[in-house]
């Protein structure tokens, strides 16, 4: 599907509440594979976002910035004769899916953030991610999409995924493998979380109901949720035990659930 000149891979499944998923980086739609069951009920939507998957990788930064990607959203609704959505977004989707809240409001019916922010808060905290990130998609470039992902799977964000069984973990490695050099390294520069806007400030403007989740393990990401939950008007917040970051690869039927509960409250 093009969407604003850009080819996009979009996966559909089912019929009913159209539910919008947006995968973490180095993801694809084939990271909800797992959950299209449990969510029977749900038109669901499940997209490779810019730079990912089978979705095209443009040489243009500019390309990738948060607004563009926001808009391609949008342009998907439009192509799907979707009015609202309920929208749900992993780590680098979740921020991509509160962008979208920010610049779209009257396309959402319900907010999911899965371990993700609005951002950094500070100019020196964002300059500083800004040159890690830039260091990052250096490093991609320069050693290959192989090397990046043997050296992202020892980050200690993701240390419980290595309790999972085997056949899932190499379910993940294929699906970060399947990237280019090009995608990952201007998705980092384009929409990493040094360069995106930072939507601490305007947290209050969103007023649908938000599903803030984060897992037990994943400290960082939980004190930026309870920090979110105070700032949005709508919100709750959910912590998962006994799971990391990638709580939807973790614990997939608990996280169906939840996400079903919130949706099918109306």
């Amino acid at each position: 599907m093009e969407l604003n000149g850009i080819r996009y891979h979009v996966e559909q499944y089912g019929e009913g509440e159209p539910l919008l998923l947006l995968h973490g980086f180095t993801g694809s739609a084939d990271t909800w594979r797992p959950l299209l069951r449990s969510w029977g009920d749900f038109r669901l939507i499940a997209v490779d976002l810019i730079g990912h998957g089978r979705t095209e990788a443009p040489k243009s930064v500019e390309r990738y910035q948060m607004k563009q990607a926001a808009a391609d959203l949008a342009a998907l609704l439009d192509a799907l004769r979707i009015e609202k959505a309920n929208v749900l977004g992993y780590s680098m989707g979740g921020r991509l899916a509160l962008s979208f809240a920010i610049w779209y409001p009257h396309r959402l019916r319900r907010l999911v953030l899965e371990s993700s922010s609005p951002g950094l808060k500070t100019e020196a905290e964002r300059r500083a991610r800004q040159e890690a990130d830039e260091a990052l998609a250096q490093m991609i470039e320069r050693n290959g999409v192989r090397a990046f992902v043997d050296y992202w799977e020892q980050l200690p964000l993701f240390a419980t995924q290595k309790k999972l069984p085997k056949p899932v973990q190499d379910a993940i490695r294929r699906e970060r493998l399947r990237h280019t050099e090009r995608g990952l390294a201007n998705s980092l520069r384009g929409m990493g979380t040094g360069v995106q806007p930072s939507w601490w400030d305007r947290l209050g403007e969103v007023k649908v109901p938000v599903l803030l989740l984060c897992g037990e393990y994943d400290e960082k990401f939980c004190r930026i949720a309870a920090d979110m939950h105070e700032r949005l008007p709508n919100s709750e917040l959910v912590c998962v035990q006994k799971v990391g970051h990638a709580i939807h690869v973790e614990q997939p039927g608990i996280f169906a659930k939840i996400v079903s509960e919130l949706i099918k409250r109306g």
